[in-house]
């Protein structure tokens, strides 16, 4: 690695310096800004200057930061097509994989951090010329091959197997056969005690809401260690089935019976262990759940069950992009719509509050993948195109919330048309003073 001090490296000699070359012979490497010196090679002597090397190494650097913004665009994009594949209208629910869609969905937002962390560099190189900027970036260039906290997609979906192995090794070690009570017993003494996998009481950190994370660190929200319970599950042949509860999300086996799920043996049921201490808190809806009541709750789908992780990523990602503005709510601007006497209220750009961009577009990725599993759920489209003019996406803000019109109430229909006439305004003003006039546009 070149330095900033001059280094000369010559063949030593003892006679005097040959004449210099002619110029056919001289061939300038680099010149540093006073061009008083520079790389050169000579009669097969060889002179380095140091001082050439901010220029020679940024220029580098910046090819190689240009291949990587290119490699991140395209995880990006390659992320979210295999993701909405895996739900494709094609797809039966039982040929869905929870854990490809869920890796699918970390590698297009760990891509997105990556590219505006390169954008940053490049930005910096472009700014300061004599400014050397470090990476520690792996060479990849593919969704397959992109490292997520040091493993790629396969080697997590690995992970998963492994995890089911020890399940079976520990069948093996107590001479079990295939009884479902003691196979569940099993599962939980691997994940929860052998693993240590636990729920976090208290999910502020997206970061336990990834499926690879959870893995890593063996902590995470309720839903993605319920999907872990269910992907080890069905590599023993076990089908586990889910259902919301109130604010919680239970799972279980799929069985004749599920009375023996709630016999209590070393105080505790097995359907406690697995759903952690949610069934046994008198604050939750679960804690009143019987055998019989399970044979009524509605069975979650895996898009169901995906909705629900992705849910808690935009509740998430929102939180942390209004940070600044504690209690914001995504539908707060609608209901000022109208005054009480049903006048129309101009919106300004200016009173948008600035959120966090970054934590706000994620917040909208996440949004995005949920609309491909519920294309009709027009609250969802409602909150989708308010988060687009939160990030003053005005244009598609409009496009979204006029989707939704058609789907949403009445009553729900009037308050939206009143906005999206607020943001057609918005939008023409975006566009005329992107075009460099002063002033504003009103509606007449």
């Amino acid at each position: 690695m070149l330095r900033d001090s001059l280094i000369t490296v010559a063949t030593a000699t003892t006679m005097p310096p040959p004449p210099p070359a002619p110029s056919s012979h001289v061939l300038p490497i680099r010149y540093d800004h006073d061009q008083h010196r520079r790389w050169r090679r000579r009669n097969g002597n060889v002179i380095v200057s140091a001082s050439a090397t901010p220029l020679s190494i940024n220029q580098t650097t910046m090819d190689s930061s240009s291949r990587r913004l290119k490699t991140y665009q395209e995880v990006v994009k390659s992320s979210r097509e295999k993701f909405t594949q895996e739900f494709s209208f094609q797809s039966k629910d039982k040929d869905i994989s929870l854990a490809k869609a869920l890796l699918y969905i970390a590698s297009e937002d760990e891509a997105f951090i990556a590219l505006n962390q390169e954008m940053d560099a490049c930005s910096l190189l472009n700014e300061r010329r004599d400014v050397s900027v470090a990476s520690n970036a792996q060479e990849w260039d593919c969704v397959e091959q992109m490292p997520l906290a040091g493993k790629t997609i396969s080697e997590w979906v690995s992970e998963l197997d492994n995890i089911t192995k020890e399940v079976e090794a520990e069948l093996v070690s107590r001479d079990i056969g295939c009884h479902l009570v003691e196979l569940l017993d099993s599962v939980n003494l691997v994940l929860f005690e052998l693993r240590g996998f636990k729920r976090s009481p208290v999910v502020v950190d997206s970061k336990y809401s990834y499926l690879h994370t959870v893995l890593s660190t063996r902590c995470g929200s309720a839903i993605l260690l319920s999907i872990i319970y269910i992907e080890v599950c069905r590599r023993l042949d076990l089908t586990i089935v889910g259902s919301r509860v109130g604010e919680d999300f239970l799972i279980w086996p799929q069985m004749g019976n599920p009375e023996e799920l709630f016999k209590v043996t070393s105080g505790h049921s097995l359907f406690a262990i697995v759903n952690g201490r949610c069934v046994e808190d008198p604050r939750s809806k679960a804690s009143d759940l019987t055998g019989n009541s399970l044979l009524g709750l509605e069975i979650a789908t895996k898009r169901d069950i995906i909705g629900i992780a992705l849910a808690n990523l935009i509740r998430l990602h929102w939180k942390r992009a209004s940070r600044s503005n504690p209690g914001l709510m995504l539908a707060s601007p609608l209901r000022h719509a109208h005054n009480t006497d049903g006048k129309l209220i101009k919106v300004h750009s200016s009173s948008i509050p600035l959120l966090r961009p970054q934590d706000l577009r994620l917040a909208v990725m996440a949004s995005e993948r949920l609309l491909i599993l519920q294309p009709h759920n027009w609250a969802l489209r409602r909150d989708h195109g308010m988060m687009l003019y939160y990030n003053r996406k005005y244009g598609q803000a409009v496009q979204e919330l006029s989707i939704c019109m058609a789907f949403a109430p009445e009553e729900e229909a009037k308050v939206l048309e009143a906005f999206v006439e607020k943001l057609h305004l918005l939008r023409l003003e975006s566009s005329w003073k992107s075009l460099g006039h002063t002033g504003q546009l009103t509606v007449p």
